[in-house]
């Protein structure tokens, strides 16, 4: 491992088998000890840094994961909270001296209420999975990142993932109405409720998006929409990117907001036509794929008038979905590019930054440039609609050196990103891969104030360290002072 983490505390390892112990009268059958075994979890979806937990522990009730944090914070172990592990910025790395607290128990539907349109799930279920329970009553759940077969609504909630359908419907942000949240202290609090809005603090909004750094959610109430009646989609091929680049500023300008507009580059469409065979046209350098949905007649105008803006924009091929079955191919390619760039390189780094639309054709090319500086490939896949990029670097872990060269390719596209007037992620989150980068965007101020709120949440900084922050701070470093029943700790000491 090249990054720098939290240095293990001994004294806690040592107390390993009396921690497992503890964990065992909590949960009988739910501790996992065995070294071979705990290399299962070692690391998240970004492979290329691994590090096997002290001990993981699965639950299966929110009395048990209460428990279980009440008696780490009481012995002073940090909690690293773990969903499917399909982060793509390490933000389920275990931690040598760490407890994993494993969710992928909390798998069930509770509740599904279709006059209210939401849905009660364990943090377990699956992203796929909530549109499956509902489907037959023609529902469905809007977020659908490219791994929703795999990714877990608990860890949607922890990285405010999107997915391709995000331009339009939002992203999980906006599609969960409230949580069930355990605290590092075992309190059990829920945050929003069964409806758009509550009042008060928006501390739902607060937690979603927090990267376990705050507490463990049990429960999540999500937004459930109808099915549209027509979904219809465009594949549009264009013989350069900046014409592409052009035409998603176009239909944007025009008043149209698709359901999803996807971008892809000529490496990428290549990968992903080898891999499922969908009919992408390879003579091309860029393919936007533009769905509408809606009533049957709004779709059609709105297709003709996309067509019309790519024309206009110098689109040398066009395909309008005529099936269901169809527009479903014309997505399996996008959705299947990350696996499909397997089949060029043996290994590939899935960057995640967000840019203005109007810089795409700019940052496109600058990427090309850094490809031949850092001698490695990359194909760019993207939602192009909100400027949400993935290129993905290709390397070969093998080769001595490829992995450093590729750390450093993907750091000097994130300070592109923010260059340009764009962030540093969009739906993957920070993790430990943007975290040393996290003063590109913000000052000491800035961060001071941000761990100021996971103080108030985890004062003694327990959950999920070494993420998001560069470096962290005590809390009393940041002014914080912790009051317990009604008294300060350490009474006689100034307070200025």
């Amino acid at each position: 491992m090249t990054l720098c983490m939290p240095p293990p505390d001994q004294a806690v390892i040592a107390r390993r088998a009396a921690i497992a112990a503890a964990l065992r009268a909590i949960v009988p059958d739910g501790v996992i000890d065995e070294p071979t075994v705990l290399k299962a979890y070692e690391s998240d979806g970004l492979t290329a840094y691994r590090q096997p937990p002290m001990l993981a522990v699965l639950p299966e009730t929110t009395a048990q994961v209460a428990a279980i944090l009440r008696y780490c914070q009481a012995e002073g172990v940090k909690v690293v909270p773990r969903g499917s592990g399909t982060s793509l910025s390490g933000g389920a790395l275990p931690l040598a001296d760490a407890v994993l607290l494993g969710m992928a128990k909390f798998n069930r539907v509770l509740e599904v209420d279709y006059d209210d349109r939401f849905a009660v799930v364990q943090p377990g279920v699956t992203n796929l999975a909530v549109t499956q329970a509902v489907e037959a009553a023609g529902f469905y759940y809007a977020p659908d990142p490219s791994s929703q077969i795999a990714c877990s609504i608990g860890g949607n909630v922890a990285e405010n993932s999107g997915g391709v359908h995000c331009l339009k419907y939002g992203l999980t942000t906006n599609n969960v109405l409230g949580v069930e949240l355990v605290m590092m202290d075992g309190e059990i609090v829920r945050l929003g409720s069964r409806h758009l809005d509550p009042a008060g603090l928006d501390l739902l909004g607060l937690v979603v998006g927090s990267e376990g750094l705050l507490g463990v959610v049990t429960e999540v109430t999500v937004r459930i929409l109808p099915k549209p009646q027509t979904a219809k989609a465009l594949l549009l091929g264009f013989s350069t990117v900046e014409g592409a680049g052009a035409c998603v500023a176009g239909v944007i300008a025009a008043g149209i907001i698709p359901a999803g507009m996807e971008m892809m580059d000529r490496p990428a469409i290549h990968a992903a036509e080898a891999f499922v065979r969908v009919g992408y046209p390879l003579d091309v350098d860029a393919l936007l794929i533009v769905e509408l949905d809606g009533p049957a007649a709004e779709c059609d105008h709105l297709a003709a008038e996309v067509e019309a803006i790519a024309t206009a924009n110098g689109a040398v091929s066009c395909r309008v979905s005529t099936s269901e079955a169809e527009r479903l191919a014309f997505w399996a390619g996008r959705k299947a590019a990350f696996p499909a760039v397997s089949r060029i390189a043996p290994d590939y780094y899935c960057m995640d930054g967000t840019i203005p639309r109007r810089r795409l054709p700019d940052v496109l090319t600058r990427i090309s440039e850094l490809a031949v500086q850092h001698e490695l490939g990359v194909a760019n896949v993207f939602h192009a609609g909100d400027g949400n990029l993935h290129p993905l670097i290709l390397y070969d872990a093998n080769q001595p050196g490829q992995l450093e060269r590729a750390e450093a390719f993907g750091e000097d596209i994130l300070r592109l990103c923010v260059e340009v007037g764009g962030v540093l992620t969009g739906e993957h989150g920070v993790g430990v891969e943007k975290r040393d980068l996290m003063p590109l965007m913000f000052n000491e101020t800035d961060l001071a104030h941000q761990q100021r709120v996971k103080c108030a949440f985890d004062p003694d900084l327990l959950l999920n360290p070494g993420k998001v922050f560069p470096t962290l701070h005590r809390c009393a470093e940041l002014g914080r002072m912790h009051v317990h029943g009604g008294a300060t700790r350490f009474p006689d000491i100034p307070r200025f």
